[in-house]
């Protein structure tokens, strides 16, 4: 008679960034500009390296997919809660609340992956170069894609699996500006101990692991550079050190975020908001900053179209 009296949640209320109303539009001035700056800027870049036929090495395969999955990333979250700035009542229904939590995971576990594979790329390609090109191979690159696509659905498919399983029955206010596991789960209406170790074990510890693997890799690439006497020895520190900012910038609040029980801080909505508006627009920006092939390219493109 009790479960049969359970009211089954249809939507979730979202609490918000902040509940400053000055504070808010603040943030919506600063997230809109970046918007609308930024994006553009990472489309640049994909059109950049597709339309250029000497950025064909694997690194600049790899950054235009960067771009894709930053520019992909920040569609998401972002123009909802640009939106949401105006409204009175912050709605989300069950499904969307899934939907955005899926491919939240799905791009953001992707990306991660990808951060693995140009690491990789880099290692070949300075300490094994005599055989980078056997190794790198154009077919190994759409591997490695493929793999890191299929291995981004897997770690998002399993939390979204684990969440349809539970029951919501109230409250439903969401303490946050977007739906994510650890804010969802707190409003199941059963005990979440077990998935949330489950969660913390396929998140948390899986992003810990990749965040000291790629650094003790870089750490063992930039020691060979310096150990070596070749004329590339500045590029390839340049790219090491945009590779490792990336690599904080990502995965950074990940870890604040999803190694730790899922309990409230002051600082979640602050971090998920660099993790998941900031940091994917401004990512292949801070790249392409760095890389003087791409820049050039950049340039030549842009000139080419305003003489057109």
């Amino acid at each position: 008679m009790e479960a049969e009296n359970m009211t089954v949640v249809t939507e979730f209320i979202l609490i918000g960034l902040t509940q400053s109303h000055d504070m808010e539009r603040f943030v919506f001035v600063l997230s809109l500009i970046l918007y609308i700056i930024i994006l553009p800027g990472n489309i640049l870049i994909i059109l950049t390296i597709i339309s250029d036929p000497k950025l064909t090495a694997p690194l600049y395969f790899f950054l235009g997919n960067l771009a894709f999955l930053d520019a992909s990333y920040s569609f998401i979250v972002t123009p909802r809660m640009l939106v949401d700035t105006f409204s009175e009542k912050k709605t989300i229904s069950y499904k969307a609340c899934i939907t955005q939590l899926f491919f939240l995971h799905f791009l953001g576990g992707g990306e991660f992956l990808l951060l693995v594979v140009m690491a990789f790329d880099r290692y070949i390609a300075i300490c094994r170069p005599l055989h980078y090109s056997t190794v790198m191979s154009p077919r190994a690159c759409y591997v490695m894609l493929l793999a890191l696509w299929l291995g981004g659905f897997i770690h998002s498919i399993i939390q979204v699996v684990l969440i349809l399983r539970l029951p919501f029955c109230g409250p439903n206010h969401l303490d946050n500006f977007f739906c994510d596991v650890p804010q969802v789960i707190k409003l199941a209406c059963t005990d979440t101990f077990a998935v949330e170790l489950l969660m913390i074990f396929n998140s948390g510890l899986l992003t810990l692991l990749c965040f000291l693997g790629l650094l003790i890799s870089y750490a063992v690439i930039l020691c060979h550079v310096h150990r070596s006497a070749s004329e590339g020895k500045s590029k390839a520190i340049s790219t090491c050190t945009t590779h490792v900012i990336i690599i904080f910038l990502m995965f950074g609040p990940a870890i604040f975020i999803y190694t730790r029980p899922f309990t409230a801080l002051l600082a979640d909505k602050v971090v998920a908001f660099f993790h998941t508006v900031l940091f994917p627009l401004l990512n292949p920006v801070i790249y392409t900053l760095r890389n003087q092939e791409v820049k050039t390219s950049m340039k030549k493109l842009f000139l080419r179209q305003i003489i057109c």
